[in-house]
């Protein structure tokens, strides 16, 4: 599956992509169109929707176990609500190039980018449409290829096939609805000025619908072999790290290849099997501890369900068990302040419009490999406005639904995702 891959500076070994939230004033993409933000209670109830896709995915879709487990850095930046992430970077697609911003997401694998002629339909984006047909390295890819037959796998969809072309046709949808139909294909996908990946596997949107927030597509950083990670493997070695911006005006970074690695600060735990999803990276979380303290929690409590890592949830879920201790927890810690409405699905809310400082308590997870992570101040709160600000965790159903650690905990700390070596890890800081 490996696509070929020239890189004009001999081994490079790490390639950067700049990082921002599609929110925030960095986005080019939050002034396209109506520029409009989106308000925290749509946001937290599109997140719902990807938590509960998630769900019944990981549910219904009793595929194999786990298959293997699997240098360049993009700046991160904090992007508009999909179910599927908030953070995009910007690749080049095409000969020539032509510089599109994709969302990219961990717990999905097609890349796909809306294209012309739109024969269906297409949503408004930022950059301009992206023209096969003014590229002289574009090619579809026929629907009786071999790797026409793996969408199936990578999608959950079975491919169709063009009716006079024989052209491989894609379809795929993402827990809010959105979805994206249209021709696989091959492509020059240009990560940075020096790395170029040739013959890159990727969907050519042709009916393309949803709420991607003026971003030109998406870019699937799971484990299925069409994916960037595994189509790149020969380069990168399977090996990506990011670091999310902690602000929606801060810049973070996608980095892949062996310089993502990390710090040595960077703690590695391994990665857990998920039987029914493939496409995921999965979590061992042991405990959580809240001021110091462990919640009285098993560890049995989080491996009845699993966990998975996941760039594109926002808000962590927890099974009922661990939340309501985890919250019961903080509100003690928390009890000098006054409490404020509950957010959606957030019902630990407080008004700290009256305090210039404010002492929260902390809170670390435990994970397999006696690995001890603690979140940041903005990992572990989720600010509305100052008259407003929630404990950023929310329960799932029951306790046998998949644990999600969102990518709000995931702000400040550096993750390097070592596929390869079946290990993630952690570097508390690493966004300096």
């Amino acid at each position: 599956m490996d696509a070929n891959i020239r890189s004009n500076s001999g081994p490079k070994r790490k390639a950067s992509l700049e990082v921002v939230h599609k929110h925030g004033p960095c986005s080019q993409v939050n002034n396209y169109g109506k520029g409009e933000v989106p308000k925290h209670s749509d946001i937290l109830s599109l997140d719902q929707e990807r938590v509960s896709y998630i769900h019944s995915k990981l549910s219904k879709n009793n595929d194999d176990s786990v298959k293997e487990l699997d240098s360049t850095t993009l700046p991160a930046k904090s992007g508009s609500l999909i179910g599927s992430g908030n953070y995009f970077v910007v690749v080049g697609l095409g000969t020539p190039k032509r510089d599109l911003s994709l969302i990219f997401d961990t717990g999905s694998d097609l890349t796909w980018t809306q294209c012309q002629p739109c024969a269906r339909s297409c949503y408004k984006q930022q950059d301009e449409i992206f023209d096969p047909s003014k590229s002289t390295s574009y090619y579809n890819i026929t629907c009786t290829s071999s790797v026409c037959t793996q969408l199936s796998t990578a999608t959950g969809n079975d491919p169709g096939c063009a009716t006079s072309s024989k052209a491989c046709i894609y379809g795929i949808q993402y827990g809010d609805s959105s979805f994206s139909v249209g021709y696989f294909s091959r492509e020059r996908l240009t990560v940075t000025a020096t790395d170029v990946v040739d013959d890159f596997l990727f969907g050519c949107g042709q009916n393309n619908q949803g709420l991607f927030g003026g971003a030109a597509g998406l870019l699937g950083l799971g484990r299925h072999p069409i994916s960037f990670v595994q189509q790149t493997s020969l380069k990168y070695r399977k090996i990506f790290s990011y670091c999310l911006p902690s602000t929606s005006s801060a810049v973070g970074y996608l980095s892949f290849g062996g310089a993502a690695t990390g710090s040595a600060y960077v703690k590695y735990t391994p990665f857990s099997s998920i039987s029914r999803g493939a496409s995921f990276y999965g979590l061992e979380i042991d405990g959580i501890s809240v001021g110091g303290a462990k919640l009285p929690v098993s560890s049995s409590t989080f491996s009845t369900g699993g966990a998975i890592i996941d760039s594109g949830t926002v808000i962590s879920r927890l099974p009922p068990t661990a939340y309501s201790a985890l919250r019961a927890a903080f509100r003690k810690g928390m009890a000098k302040y006054p409490a404020a409405d509950a957010l959606s699905i957030l019902d630990t809310c407080y008004d700290l419009s009256g305090y210039s400082v404010v002492s929260i308590p902390k809170i670390n997870f435990a994970f397999g490999g006696g690995v001890t992570v603690e979140l940041a101040a903005q990992g572990i709160l989720f600010v509305a406005s100052r008259k407003q600000v929630c404990l950023a965790f929310a329960a799932n159903g029951d306790d046998s639904d998949v644990t999600i650690f969102g990518n709000v905990q995931q702000k400040t700390l550096e993750v390097v995702y070592d596929v390869g070596g079946g290990r993630i890890g952690f570097g508390v800081g690493g966004c300096k």
